[in-house]
């Protein structure tokens, strides 16, 4: 029997050369799209701001948005699963119009307040346009599958200016105890091509408040360890309550417009009840306030949790990196201080573990945690993150994630979508087939 033909070293090394020389373009259209995106967001934030009332029209937003989404956007109304699909089983080009339609939905959503993020928007534009790229170039699928991975990190690296964040993001949230490494020259490539490109253009990042250096200690430990557990609660509940809200608003109402018109009408009754301006929009004012804040009220990442879910659960779009910073920093805010641990250091721990625990991604999160706020989150960040990670189980902000080994170091015999795994261990009304056979007649 003929042992099975393994690739030489050229053509290895000729393979990883056009897939990083294809990531180079890859990477200056999301460094591009970013820029175009982050001008426009701050644009429509500055003009929300300036007039509060816009947020009472967002049920009408929803109206539109879920219009033009019936009828242009059906195909890629999948949004971040949609990307993590095709970048696992190839299949149906990503339609390039997902990159225009999900940034003017973004827009939309932030311009009247709805309570979301950006990497949603980004790592949907990049992966179309990578997409697009590779269709242009005819790729085979294996090249396909790494300028996908490069579209991914690009469009993540670029819009946080966290390039290798951004790379390691993109090798680590497709499988849960598999890091996909044969990408990640082309996705290192398009982050670190992007994160310039969007910096030439002008584009300045948010500056976050020096975080101390703190020497760890046993009882610094223990404390980091409750730390996470409370950490791995909250984006326990923020991923299930979205999950919950998206599946019973799309079984009741099946129209997305209506459903986004009663989301929108959620939204604003919440925020009016609860008082919650601050956590309207991306929030980052208050994510910044965290660090240094100690009379930040300790609720304030309830109020957020709540708007943002109703906000994705209806259908808005935009991402939930920035809105789990907030939660996360402002939960770090609340813990640093009963704990007694350094305020800057919580809130810097709490906002990179939250989307850590919430997307599978510790990994990732520890170092954006350095490229954001410095070395002196070292080792805390890694700590929390990868206990918060194991400790919030098998779930995930992203149904197509897939799970190939549990976190208790059990391989599965297939990597399967968190999705289905969901669906499996949901209770089922009993069918006929179910029902035990009736007892016999005395």
């Amino acid at each position: 029997m003929n042992a099975p033909h393994v690739p030489g070293l050229r053509a290895r090394v000729a393979a990883i050369g056009r897939a990083a020389a294809l990531a180079v373009p890859v990477g200056v259209l999301c460094g591009v799209a970013s820029a175009l995106f982050l001008v426009l967001l701050d644009t429509a934030t500055d003009a929300r701001l300036r007039n509060t009332a816009l947020v009472y029209a967002i049920p009408l937003a929803g109206v539109a948005i879920g219009v033009f989404y019936e009828r242009y956007g059906a195909s890629i109304r999948g949004g971040n699963d949609l990307v993590l699909e095709t970048l696992h089983e190839g299949g149906a080009p990503i339609p390039a119009r997902m990159a225009p339609l999900v940034l003017v939905g973004t827009l939309l959503t932030h311009l009247f307040g709805g309570s979301a993020g950006r990497e949603g928007t980004a790592v949907q534009m990049g992966a179309s346009l990578a997409d697009t790229l590779a269709q242009r170039v005819r790729a085979a699928p294996a090249l396909r599958h790494a300028l996908l991975a490069a579209g991914l990190g690009g469009g993540f690296g670029a819009v946080f200016g966290t390039p290798l964040a951004g790379a390691v993001f993109a090798i680590e949230v497709g499988t849960i105890g598999r890091l996909d490494v044969v990408v990640l020259v082309p996705a290192l490539v398009a982050a670190l091509v992007g994160d310039v490109v969007t910096r030439a253009l002008g584009v300045a990042h948010t500056d976050f408040p020096p975080v101390p250096h703190a020497a760890l200690t046993a009882p610094m430990l223990g404390r980091w360890v409750v730390f996470a557990a409370v950490v791995a609660l909250v984006a326990a509940l923020f991923v299930e309550l979205t999950h919950a809200l998206k599946a019973q608003a799309a079984r009741r109402i099946p129209r997305l417009p209506v459903r986004m018109f009663a989301g929108g009408v959620a939204l604003v009754v919440a925020w009016r009840l609860l008082g919650a301006d601050d956590a309207l929009g991306l929030g980052v004012p208050t994510i910044v306030r965290a660090f240094v804040d100690p009379g930040l009220p300790p609720q304030t990442f309830a109020l957020k949790l709540l708007l943002t879910a109703l906000t994705l659960g209806a259908g808005f779009l935009g991402g939930e990196v920035t809105p789990l910073f907030f939660v996360g920093a402002t939960l770090g805010n609340a813990l640093a201080r009963a704990l007694g641990l350094p305020l800057a250091l919580g809130a810097g721990v709490g906002m990179a573990a939250m989307f850590a625990a919430a997307s599978n991604t510790p990994l990732a999160l520890t170092i954006m945690a350095v490229e954001l706020l410095g070395a002196q989150t070292l080792p805390h960040v890694a700590i929390v993150c990868v206990v918060a990670w194991l400790l919030v189980g098998h779930r995930s902000l992203y149904g197509a994630q897939r799970l190939l080994r549990r976190k208790d170091g059990r391989r599965l015999a297939q990597a399967t979508p968190l999705r289905a795994l969901r669906e499996a261990a949901r209770p089922r009304a009993p069918t006929r087939s179910d029902e035990p056979p009736p007892r016999p007649a005395p």
